[in-house]
């Protein structure tokens, strides 16, 4: 029987105890090799080529299998299967994204479209074979570190020998257990820029470049590490008042997401559009047809605060460094990669040299064995040894000139060598042949003393070679916040039972108030002296005696609210004006003083300020002797919500009836143009345009040759690319312009001012001849240009100082103008102003010239006769100081950021710039 423990068991029962693991030590073991097998095995590229597993399995598979032609991609995915045991629909969707970054991989047949979302035809009918670039970057057995697959079969690589920043090039994106990753596609040539630099020892600065292209703002990109992001916008344009089109769509959207996204804030009321046409093919083209009434500026700020027209993307770069997943920021991918890039190099070239240093080697022995007749000396040798000693004693003399000993494996090779070659051995070509090795083994080890000025002509090669076609698609710009509130379209009505003290869109059989959006804050006034703002509902008790309720807009300085109260204590009449910037939501304020027995007697909310007349009425017992006088709220200064405000009378007061509408007494609204997003602003980002008040409007003039008139509102929408100048209108000022008339070959002159009075139109100002440029415009009061010109039949350039409105009269905004030259033009610079002296050298750093053909042309115009307007001032006496420009009236400045000293919105040309014409 056997022998028993304290607990009763035997001692083989107890060792079997001690050997069963607890169902959570397994757990806990089993999810660790689990997790570290996705992260590593599936989700998560490697640094040093920048694939996942799968997706260097696939590759290394097309290169075993290609011969230059294509091959079905079944085939493709049937071979990487040797290598991959995780079936044949990973390797297809893997290889088809990497097909569609156009890259890697040359295609043929249906291979989906990112930008819509279609997914590409079954793998048998589609093919694929290794390109270019892939050939030479990606491969190179030589210098490549090879395992075992997973059945042990075959070697695949460990990684593979990428001499480029492909990860960063192509991105990635996988979930894997605990983590993920997210690193986005950025552009071939500035890659290759960025790696140049890298070796010159400068920290570049990268950003994402997305194929579907748009336009994104990278200003929290934060190098592609954890937290930052990243902002997406479609390109939207307006085709006419009454249509949009969008042009490009956000990275990682599709054309059916996004007409779907509209569809449903159309749905919801955010929008409101007619129609959504999907006209995509070649490009992308959504046409959204606007409902009548629709601004298009506001509609195109809605579609990207409530669509998919703006997305925002979190990068997460992980990568795995040494087997395991490091979070880095792309600057240190990037810097890793070109490090090893310059590594292969660096064996690429040692291997090379080892093969010269062999080749020449045994070149030289082979001219040694042949010159000297050593083969003659082993006929008579009976014995393989004998041969292999008879040579070796032969090569004797000559063994100190080779770089290493010579081996048996030496010997052996001299003796294949057969008797038809000896006999036509030509030691001039052997000679030859040895002083190539020699030249490229020198340029080698070159290379190698100088390895960083290697690898920069290396990646210069590459974007010359490969660079075809890949600029930037995607716009960097800076995005300004869009306010959902201010640009949601009205799809409710306010309405409000001023006695129960209900407000909400569901009262229809009440007061209707204005016109709100379902996401609209409301503010409401009551008798009591209280107010609070609520988010807008179907149907909300605010509290008995409404006085004023309405929309309410965060920080709105102009609205104004006047009101007169009774102080329940004191027994006084007090006055007040006020406005509420920011209140906390739902919570109740007293605008009185909070004593018992307050109660307002006049209220009124002014959206610009506005100060009304008001006859304040005593009670007839009042012991006061003028018992009707009027006050006016002009004399009261704006101040706090909780001020308790000035004393009106200590009387009682019977009654406040308005006798007259006021004026606003605010001034006007600084407003500033930040050229870097297009756009109006008060918050004195950009250039200051000056004060504007209600009527006052914006001068528009574009390249293109046309001006419009436009609001001031900030909901305003510019292109900065496509603006000359932009500025305050002045109803009486004179605009100045130079421009090429491609019908006669000419550059004009003109000075008009702006007739139209119609908003939002643009008028074209110069021909309408196709080839017609506009030069120069400017509203600078005697304005003054230095035209450098040469004479027909000469080369010497010649220049004059015009005052502009010497040249010509103020005439109509269609005119033509008057000719500039009868010479030839070659460039006009607006002056500042400063002292011009015409026979000193032009100080002016010179730009291009005018081509020959262009000039050409205007040398074979006839030259029409000089009118009096046109007469240039060298023909009479030209004074040694000019007359200096009187400039614009001095504008309030604003402290604002840095300026390159351009003129808003002006591209090219202000002050002391120069114009290149034709």
């Amino acid at each position: 029987m056997s022998e028993e423990n304290n607990d009763g068991l035997a001692p083989e029962e107890e060792g079997k105890i001690r050997d069963v693991i607890p169902v959570s030590g397994m757990y806990e073991s089993w999810f660790l090799d689990y997790a570290s097998y996705v992260i590593l095995e599936r989700a998560v590229p490697a640094i040093e080529d920048g694939f996942k597993p799968v997706q260097r399995r696939i590759l290394h598979s097309m290169k075993e299998m290609d011969d230059g032609r294509f091959n079905k991609v079944a085939n493709i995915i049937g071979q990487t299967m040797q290598y991959h045991p995780h079936g044949d629909a990973s390797i297809g969707d893997a290889m088809v994204h990497i097909g569609q970054k156009d890259l890697l991989i040359e295609t043929q047949g249906n291979w989906g479209d990112i930008r819509t979302g279609d997914r590409a035809a079954a793998a048998r009918y589609i093919e694929a074979r290794l390109s270019k670039f892939a050939l030479e970057v990606v491969f190179n057995p030589q210098t490549t570190d090879w395992q075992l697959s997973y059945d042990g079969r075959k070697k695949e690589p460990v990684t593979l020998p990428v001499k480029f920043p492909l990860l960063l090039a192509q991105g990635v994106e996988g979930i894997a257990v605990g983590l993920s990753t997210k690193i986005l596609p950025h552009n071939f040539i500035e890659l290759i820029q960025a790696s140049i630099k890298v070796l010159q020892g400068k920290k570049p600065k990268i950003y994402p470049d997305f194929p579907t292209g748009g336009m994104a703002d990278f200003s929290e990109y934060n190098e592609g590490r954890r937290g930052g992001k990243v902002k997406v916008r479609a390109v939207i344009e307006e085709h006419d008042k009454k249509t949009l089109v969008i042009k490009d769509i956000p990275f990682g959207t599709t054309t059916t997401g996004l007409i779907d996204s509209i569809i449903k804030a159309n749905d919801k009321g955010k929008i409101k559009v007619k129609k959504v046409i999907d006209n995509t093919a070649e490009d992308v083209e959504i046409l959204v047809e606007l409902a009548s009434g629709q601004s298009p500026n506001i509609t195109i700020d809605a579609l990207y605060a409530f669509t998919d027209c703006e997305t925002s993307i979190s990068p997460n770069a992980c990568v795995i460094i040494d087997d395991k997943p490091h979070f880095v920021s792309v600057n240190d991918m990037l810097r890793v990669s070109t490090e090893k890039t310059v590594d292969l190099l660096r064996q690429e070239l040692e291997i090379r040299k080892a093969e010269l240093l062999e080749k020449i080697l045994f070149s030289s022995l082979e001219k040694i064995f042949i010159e000297n007749r050593i083969y003659r000396d082993i006929e008579e040798c009976e014995t393989w040894e004998a041969v292999i000693d008879t040579i070796d004693k032969g090569l004797d003399p000559f063994k100190k000139q080779f770089y290493r000993e010579i081996t048996h494996d030496d010997i052996t090779r001299l003796t294949e060598i057969k008797i038809k070659r000896i006999s036509r051995f030509d030691a001039f070509k052997a000679d030859e042949l040895m002083k190539r090795l020699e030249e490229e083994l020198s340029e080698v080890e070159h290379n190698l003393a100088n390895l960083i000025d290697y690898a920069i002509a290396y990646f210069e090669r590459l974007k010359e070679k490969y660079g075809k076609d890949r600029e930037r698609k995607t716009e960097i710009k800076s995005f300004e916040n869009i306010a959902a509130t201010v640009v949601a379209a009205n799809n409710a009505k306010l309405y409000v039972n001023r006695k129960e003290g209900f407000i909400g869109y569901g009262l229809k059989r009440d007061e209707f108030v204005s016109e709100c959006s379902d996401i609209d804050d409301i503010i409401v006034f009551r008798a009591d002296g209280k107010f609070q703002v609520v988010r807008i509902s179907d149907k909300i008790f605010v509290g008995k005696d409404i006085l004023w309720a309405g929309v309410f807009k965060k920080n709105d300085e102009r609205k104004v609210y006047n009101m007169m109260y009774l102080d329940g204590k004191s027994g006084r009449t007090m006055v007040k004006r006020f406005q509420v910037l920011g209140v906390t939501r739902d919570r109740e304020y007293d605008l009185t003083k909070g004593e018992r027995g307050s109660k307002v007697l006049y209220f009124t909310a002014n959206p610009n300020g506005e100060a009304e007349l008001v006859t304040v009425y005593l009670t007839s017992g009042a012991k006061a002797r003028v018992k009707v006088f009027d006050f006016n709220f002009a004399d009261i200064e704006i101040k706090g919500r909780g001020a308790g405000g000035n004393i009106v009378t200590k009387y009682p007061v019977r009654k406040v009836q308005l006798k007259m509408e006021g004026k606003s007494t605010l001034g006007g609204l600084d407003i500033w143009y930040d050229e870097s997003v297009g756009r109006l602003n008060r918050d004195q980002r950009g250039e200051l345009l000056g004060n504007f008040q209600a009527d006052d409007m914006v001068l528009v003039i574009y390249n293109s040759g046309e001006y419009e008139l436009t609001s001031f509102d900030l909901t305003n929408r510019y292109e900065p690319a496509k603006i000359h100048l932009i500025e305050k209108f002045n109803p009486e000022g004179v605009i100045s312009v130079i421009h090429y008339d491609a019908s006669s070959a000419q550059n004009y002159v003109k000075r008009f001012q702006v007739e139209t009075s119609t908003r939002d139109k643009k008028f074209l100002f110069i021909n309408e001849e196709k080839g017609s440029k506009l030069q120069l415009a400017t509203t600078l009061k005697d304005a003054q240009i230095e035209v450098h010109y040469t004479i027909k039949g000469s080369r010497e350039r010649h220049k004059t100082v015009f005052d502009m409105d010497m040249l010509i009269d103020v005439k109509g905004w269609r005119a033509n103008g008057n000719r500039l030259s009868p010479h030839n033009v070659k460039k006009v610079v607006l002056l500042d102003g400063k002292k011009v002296d015409v026979n000193v050298e032009d100080a002016e750093a010179e730009t291009a010239e005018v081509s020959e053909e262009q000039e050409a042309v205007v040398e074979k115009t006839p030259e029409a006769p000089i009118t009096v307007d046109e007469k240039p001032k060298e023909e009479k006496v030209v004074p040694e100081v000019e007359k200096p420009v009187q400039e614009k009236p001095e504008k309030k400045e604003a402290p604002k950021p840095k300026s390159d000293g351009k003129k808003p919105g002006s591209g090219e040309y202000n002050v002391g710039d120069t114009i290149e014409l034709f």
